[in-house]
């Protein structure tokens, strides 16, 4: 594939979900920390049981590709038939798989996600992969960054280089569990080239060293500019989403839909977002992209099965404007 619009570089995974039939919530009275507990030894009934093609860049590949973007997506996966399965579902969804890389020998990623009252829980297994980034990168104007394992400091160099001695491409950055938990200092030289960053409120807050942001928005997105992004976009579950554009702080709201599984949500808003953008639209237009593209992502189980087309976003942008779903200046 030639001309490409984004290029999604990361991590993907095989990811089952799994639905209990029998299990307590215990929550303490603020209702602020919730736990699932099950009987040890016991056997326990699943209702349900999905397999889906996840992680963060293979979501951000499919969702853009889906929006009418030219995506491609650089993976380092196993040698096994996990890897396989993940490849096929790219091209399937049309997504260029040229920059794949598959290690002998290794395992690819692979999730559980147990899933109660539309919240889930999710063990994560990495394989140690010595990720593989292209000789020479394919020209193209927006390059996605997101999660990898424990060994990404290396890869997030190679991009660092590549971004710098590229003038015109733009880097949109979300990083993972693992690149939060590294902590500032092994983000930072990606950060201060980042066109764009993506996280929630609470990465948003660790990443800063902000405390209780709470009615404090507009000084937690002018704590990540201080970082180097120019366009900091936080996203906050049912209380939407906010963003610094051109000079002007922006918050959108979500469509009040009840969720059926969130996995991909963030994802979803992600490729909404940037794929509004690369094809020419409005921030406005952009955080409506993508919040009904996660809102469509919520009401299925897994992170792709309810990413959007584009001859599909019309339609939800329209019962968004229905819901009165805003995106106003603050």
């Amino acid at each position: 594939m030639n001309n490409l619009d984004l290029l999604s570089i990361g991590d993907s995974s095989l990811d089952a979900f799994i639905f209990p039939t029998e299990s307590e919530s215990l929550c303490q009275l603020n209702d602020k920390e919730c736990y699932i507990c099950f009987s040890y030894g016991d056997k326990i009934p699943v209702k349900d049981l999905e397999f889906s093609v996840g992680g963060n860049a293979a979501n951000n590949s499919v969702g853009s590709s889906r929006l009418g973007v030219k995506s491609a997506a650089v993976l380092t996966l196993g040698g096994d038939e996990i890897g396989n399965q993940i490849v096929e579902a790219l091209a399937k969804d049309g997504v260029d798989t040229t920059y794949v890389s598959r290690q002998k020998g290794k395992r690819s990623n692979y999730s559980l996600a147990i899933n109660y009252s539309g919240e889930r829980t999710i063990f994560t297994y990495k394989d140690e992969i010595d990720y593989v980034l292209p000789e020479k990168f394919p020209s193209t104007s927006w390059i996605y960054l997101t999660s990898m394992g424990d060994n990404f400091s290396d890869a997030y160099v190679k991009v660092a280089d590549h971004i710098k001695g590229k003038s015109g491409v733009k880097l949109a950055f979300n990083p993972g569990s693992r690149q939060i938990r590294a902590g500032y200092e092994k983000m930072k030289d990606i950060l201060r080239i980042s066109y764009m960053v993506y996280v929630n409120r609470k990465e948003a807050e660790i990443i800063t060293n902000f405390s209780d942001s709470k009615d404090k928005e507009k000084n937690l997105l002018d704590a990540l500019i201080k970082l180097g992004p120019k366009v900091p976009v936080i996203t906050d579950g049912v209380g939407g989403s906010y963003v610094f554009y051109e000079g002007k702080y922006y918050h959108s709201g979500v469509l009040p839909i009840d969720a059926y599984e969130r996995t991909g949500a963030g994802d979803a808003f992600g490729s909404g977002c940037i794929s509004a953008l690369i094809q020419g639209k409005s921030i406005e237009e952009a955080l409506l992209w993508g919040t009904v593209n996660s809102a469509s992502v919520i009401g299925y189980i897994g992170a792709q099965k309810g990413l959007l087309k584009k001859d599909e976003i019309g339609t939800w942008l329209e019962r968004a404007e229905s819901c009165n779903v805003k995106v106003e200046e603050i």
